[in-house]
Protein backbone atom coordinates (compact mmCIF):
# COMPACT_ATOMS: atom_id res chain seq x y z
CA UNK A 1 0.00 0.00 0.00
CA UNK A 2 3.04 2.09 0.59
CA UNK A 3 3.86 2.19 -3.16
CA UNK A 4 0.85 4.03 -4.38
CA UNK A 5 1.73 7.24 -1.57
CA UNK A 6 4.41 8.74 -3.85
CA UNK A 7 2.93 12.04 -4.18
CA UNK A 8 2.87 14.74 -0.97
CA UNK A 9 -0.86 14.47 -0.83
CA UNK A 10 -2.99 10.81 -0.23
CA UNK A 11 -3.60 9.17 -3.33
CA UNK A 12 -7.11 7.08 -3.12
CA UNK A 13 -9.55 6.98 -5.39
CA UNK A 14 -12.83 9.46 -4.75
CA UNK A 15 -15.47 6.63 -5.28
CA UNK A 16 -14.31 4.07 -3.00
CA UNK A 17 -14.08 4.28 0.81
CA UNK A 18 -11.18 3.25 2.56
CA UNK A 19 -12.91 3.06 6.07
CA UNK A 20 -14.79 0.43 6.29
CA UNK A 21 -15.17 -2.54 9.18
CA UNK A 22 -12.71 -5.01 8.00
CA UNK A 23 -13.96 -8.86 9.56
CA UNK A 24 -10.51 -10.04 10.56
CA UNK A 25 -10.52 -14.04 9.51
CA UNK A 26 -8.60 -16.39 11.32
CA UNK A 27 -7.43 -19.34 9.84
CA UNK A 28 -4.75 -21.17 11.72
CA UNK A 29 -4.23 -18.03 13.66
CA UNK A 30 -2.81 -16.01 10.57
CA UNK A 31 -4.75 -12.47 9.52
CA UNK A 32 -6.47 -12.96 5.84
CA UNK A 33 -4.78 -10.32 3.90
CA UNK A 34 -7.60 -8.51 2.21
CA UNK A 35 -7.04 -6.50 -1.19
CA UNK A 36 -8.36 -2.99 -1.42
CA UNK A 37 -11.46 -2.74 -4.08
CA UNK A 38 -11.07 -0.77 -7.38
CA UNK A 39 -12.91 1.95 -9.22
CA UNK A 40 -12.64 1.27 -12.84
CA UNK A 41 -15.33 1.44 -15.32
CA UNK A 42 -15.98 0.84 -19.32
CA UNK A 43 -15.57 4.04 -21.29
CA UNK A 44 -17.10 2.81 -24.65
CA UNK A 45 -16.36 3.87 -27.68
CA UNK A 46 -15.11 0.62 -28.89
CA UNK A 47 -11.96 1.08 -26.06
CA UNK A 48 -11.44 -2.20 -24.17
CA UNK A 49 -10.86 -1.01 -19.88
CA UNK A 50 -6.63 -2.32 -19.97
CA UNK A 51 -5.89 -4.52 -17.45
CA UNK A 52 -3.65 -2.42 -15.68
CA UNK A 53 -6.39 0.10 -14.81
CA UNK A 54 -8.70 -3.20 -13.63
CA UNK A 55 -5.63 -4.90 -11.39
CA UNK A 56 -3.13 -2.52 -11.30
CA UNK A 57 -2.41 -0.14 -8.04
CA UNK A 58 -1.85 3.55 -10.10
CA UNK A 59 -4.34 6.33 -9.03
CA UNK A 60 -4.99 8.92 -11.52
CA UNK A 61 -7.96 11.41 -11.08
CA UNK A 62 -7.61 12.08 -15.11
CA UNK A 63 -7.80 8.58 -15.87
CA UNK A 64 -10.83 7.52 -18.66
CA UNK A 65 -10.57 4.09 -17.17
CA UNK A 66 -10.26 4.94 -13.58
CA UNK A 67 -10.92 8.58 -12.61
CA UNK A 68 -14.24 10.94 -12.95
CA UNK A 69 -13.20 12.26 -16.62
CA UNK A 70 -15.34 11.55 -19.52
CA UNK A 71 -14.58 10.23 -23.46
CA UNK A 72 -16.21 13.08 -25.87
CA UNK A 73 -15.47 14.59 -28.85
CA UNK A 74 -13.29 13.59 -31.08
CA UNK A 75 -10.79 10.78 -31.21
CA UNK A 76 -7.44 12.27 -32.62
CA UNK A 77 -3.95 10.47 -33.77
CA UNK A 78 -0.41 10.81 -33.96
CA UNK A 79 3.23 10.09 -33.01
CA UNK A 80 4.65 10.23 -29.84
CA UNK A 81 7.46 12.86 -29.45
CA UNK A 82 8.43 12.99 -26.15
CA UNK A 83 8.36 11.30 -22.62
CA UNK A 84 9.97 13.45 -20.43
CA UNK A 85 6.37 14.95 -17.94
CA UNK A 86 4.79 13.18 -15.62
CA UNK A 87 2.25 10.85 -16.41
CA UNK A 88 1.92 13.12 -20.39
CA UNK A 89 3.77 12.71 -23.07
CA UNK A 90 3.55 15.08 -26.20
CA UNK A 91 1.67 14.11 -29.79
CA UNK A 92 2.70 15.29 -32.89
CA UNK A 93 -0.03 15.61 -35.97
CA UNK A 94 1.31 15.98 -39.02
CA UNK A 95 -1.67 17.70 -41.93
CA UNK A 96 -1.00 19.18 -45.73
CA UNK A 97 -2.33 22.34 -46.03
CA UNK A 98 -3.47 23.52 -49.55
CA UNK A 99 -2.43 26.70 -51.21
CA UNK A 100 -4.61 27.64 -54.22
CA UNK A 101 -2.17 30.11 -55.50
CA UNK A 102 0.55 27.64 -56.64
CA UNK A 103 -2.07 24.18 -56.65
CA UNK A 104 0.09 22.35 -54.00
CA UNK A 105 0.52 21.50 -50.59
CA UNK A 106 2.91 22.28 -47.53
CA UNK A 107 3.34 20.43 -45.01
CA UNK A 108 2.37 21.26 -41.25
CA UNK A 109 2.28 19.91 -37.73
CA UNK A 110 1.00 20.42 -34.44
CA UNK A 111 1.77 19.37 -30.58
CA UNK A 112 -0.40 18.38 -28.65
CA UNK A 113 0.23 17.28 -24.83
CA UNK A 114 -1.84 14.19 -23.40
CA UNK A 115 -1.77 12.49 -20.66
CA UNK A 116 -0.80 8.99 -20.95
CA UNK A 117 -1.75 7.06 -17.76
CA UNK A 118 -0.66 3.61 -17.88
CA UNK A 119 0.23 2.57 -21.37
CA UNK A 120 3.98 2.56 -21.50
CA UNK A 121 4.56 3.96 -24.82
CA UNK A 122 7.87 4.92 -26.49
CA UNK A 123 8.40 7.66 -28.73
CA UNK A 124 8.03 7.21 -32.49
CA UNK A 125 4.56 4.89 -31.96
CA UNK A 126 1.65 6.31 -32.87
CA UNK A 127 -1.53 7.13 -30.73
CA UNK A 128 -5.14 7.47 -30.09
CA UNK A 129 -6.54 10.22 -28.21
Amino acid sequence: FSDLQTERSYQKQPTIFQNKKRVLATDGGKEAKEKLPRYHKSVGLGFKTPREAIEGTYIDKKCPFTGNVSIRGRILSGVVTKMKMQRTIVIRRDYLHYIRKYNRFEKRHKNMSSLNPLFPSSADHSARL
